[in-house]
């Protein structure tokens, strides 16, 4: 099944914005949290921006497994045929790892709140079952994986921006234009 329209489809879209919102302010206020406030000093504060951080990253889970069903289903639009062999490979390569942290940072979030002794809640409605115990071992693991794949994360974004950037201004093609527009 091929997408010859040249464009995403209005859900792809809209899953595509949603999350790219939802993921930009989930690592701001994670990145806010992590480096500008203390229990020492902020005490209840950091807790609750933490919580906040929480209720709004636990969604990309949930989005994410949506959006890689409604791709599988809904093929995304050709490459511009000017880009080279080369360039469509690590094009996909990207939009493959983009897809890998954004399973891996929320999974890695919920492990490390859930051997911290703390729920996974999302959207201040439920919590995710906890899968793991309070455990400080396995803490010891997760918090520094979960910081250095939201670092990965923000460095592939930044990529994925200036990817289509790139196409829009240099390359003058459709590709940025996909995710914008409808034919």
């Amino acid at each position: 099944m091929k997408n010859t329209s040249g464009y995403y489809t209005r859900t792809a879209q809209i899953l595509h914005w949603l999350m790219a919102i939802i993921f930009i302010t989930a690592w701001l206020i994670g990145f806010y949290s992590g480096n500008f406030l203390s229990y020492d000093t902020d005490g209840s504060f950091k807790g609750t921006v933490i919580t906040l951080h929480k209720n709004i990253a636990t969604t990309i889970i949930f989005l994410v497994i949506i959006r890689i069903f409604w791709r599988y289903t809904h093929p995304s639009p050709e490459l511009p045929k000017s880009m080279s062999p080369f360039m469509k490979k690590m094009a996909h390569f990207g939009h493959l790892a983009l897809y890998l942290i954004l399973l891996a940072l929320p999974i890695t979030g919920c492990l490390f709140s859930w051997s911290a002794g703390h729920p996974a809640p999302v959207l201040y409605l439920f919590d995710i079952p906890q899968l793991v115990q309070e455990d400080s071992d396995l803490l010891a693991i997760v918090k520094p994986l979960h910081i250095y794949i939201s670092w990965i994360a923000s460095l592939l974004l930044t990529g994925h921006i200036l990817a289509a950037l790139k196409h829009h201004f240099i390359d003058k093609d459709n590709v940025l234009n996909s995710m914008t527009k409808q034919k």
